[in-house]
């Protein structure tokens, strides 16, 4: 009976890796498929571009709409630093720090998407730093999913209000009419609505008993609402702002395509959405001044991608170089005699000699997890994209 039980443990087991597989090599083939169909969408887009123009136009730009496209990138980052504090609050972790959850997303998220693996890299540098909270790989898990919660909360009700007002605005993408456009706007806030009024109720919890996840309350989805709201408004208008004068194109227009560009990008997998973003934000804007909108694409990647990666590659380096320092003193702060043995003192800084390989091996267990309870949360391509992989935008 006993080796029946074994037995049966077994092939579900099996039964359940197998097809973890096979949703996580679903994913890689669709993502490479946009990733294709990106590079040749994005080299017909540059047919003909005089890149000298480009350049000239970058030149020009008044430093005065640069800084205020810095601005706007400022205001969407400190809008993902809530989304690691709702996160905690629905978990009801409201001991740490919003400090630490800023550090954490400000850090997860750019890293994530400019290597390209977000589902991968954000949630083991998330660990790092709450595992010093006493946060576990399931509870970083739980986050992940949380912050994933909050910005397709926020992309849903965004691209709803974008396409309601402006139903053709991705109709290039989608290749369907305004009038279907419209409807899928209604849909989208209905579905957006009815998860609001399903929160509201009471809370609600879904899982394993090994790995149970808090959703959040009714004030909460709201909040979170909200913040997903300002993030990508402040996103859409950094490069709104960026736009040279003879290009006319409606902050809702922009809005949707920038939205859909986003989920085109992190689809692909490729670093900073290389290709499929551009690609889509060239296809669903461009038109006669293409030079035009190619020079704000480009300053627009270097204010949003290129120097939040930076400054998050540094902060976070900072971070772990002192965390090993911190380890070293701790542990030569231990005094032992030559015959080994102790001389009595007793030190009260703790000992995190051992925090390291602790911390890698959670680290491990956390990218198995995100990979095996999403293997098919790649984004808005037919994957069921999951929430914890964005961010764009988890957080």
């Amino acid at each position: 009976m006993h080796g029946s039980s074994a037995l049966k443990s077994d092939f579900v087991q099996k039964k359940f890796t197998t097809k973890s597989r096979l949703k996580g090599l679903g994913g890689v083939l669709v993502s490479l498929a946009i990733a294709v169909g990106a590079v040749f969408a994005l080299t017909h887009a540059l047919r003909h571009v005089r890149y000298d123009e480009v350049f000239t136009i970058i030149r020009s730009t008044d430093v005065s709409v640069i800084a205020l496209s810095m601005i706007l990138v400022t205001a969407s980052y400190a809008s993902i630093t809530l989304y690691d504090w709702l996160a905690l609050h629905t978990m009801g972790r409201k001991d740490v720090p919003y400090r630490i959850a800023a550090l954490a997303s400000f850090t997860s998220y750019p890293i994530g998407h400019g290597i390209g693996a977000v589902a991968l890299i954000s949630p083991v540098i998330r660990y790092r730093i709450y595992a010093s909270k006493g946060l576990t790989a399931f509870s970083v898990a739980n986050i992940c999913f949380l912050t994933g919660l909050t910005f397709w909360l926020g992309n849903m009700t965004a691209l709803g209000f974008s396409l309601l007002y402006e139903p053709a605005a991705i109709s290039v993408i989608d290749r369907l009419s305004p009038n279907v456009n419209r409807a899928l706007a209604v849909v989208l806030l209905c579905a957006v609505g009815a998860f609001l009024i399903w929160s509201w109720s009471f809370p609600r919890r879904f899982g394993r008993s090994n790995w149970l996840v808090q959703l959040p309350s009714g004030p909460l989805v709201l909040l979170q609402i909200v913040v997903g709201l300002l993030d990508l408004t402040a996103a859409a208008l950094a490069m709104y702002v960026l736009l040279p004068p003879p290009v006319d194109i409606g902050l809702f227009r922009l809005m949707a395509v920038f939205i859909a560009a986003t989920l085109f990008g992190f689809a692909s997998h490729a670093p900073a959405g290389l290709g499929a973003f551009d690609a889509t934000i060239l296809i669903g804007l461009g038109g006669e001044n293409r030079e035009a909108l190619l020079a704000a694409l480009l300053m627009f990647r270097f204010l949003y991608h290129f120097v939040p990666l930076v400054l998050a590659v540094v902060l976070f380096g900072c971070v772990e170089a002192l965390r090993s320092l911190q380890a070293k003193n701790a542990t030569a702060n231990k005094t032992v005699d030559p015959q080994g043995i102790s001389n009595g003192r007793v030190e009260l800084q703790p000992d995190h000699s051992g925090d390291d390989q602790r911390q890698a091996d959670e680290a491990n267990r956390i990218g198995r997890l995100a990979v095996e309870n999403h293997a098919g949360d790649d984004a808005a391509d037919g994957t069921d994209p999951g929430p914890h992989r964005i961010r764009r935008a988890e957080g």
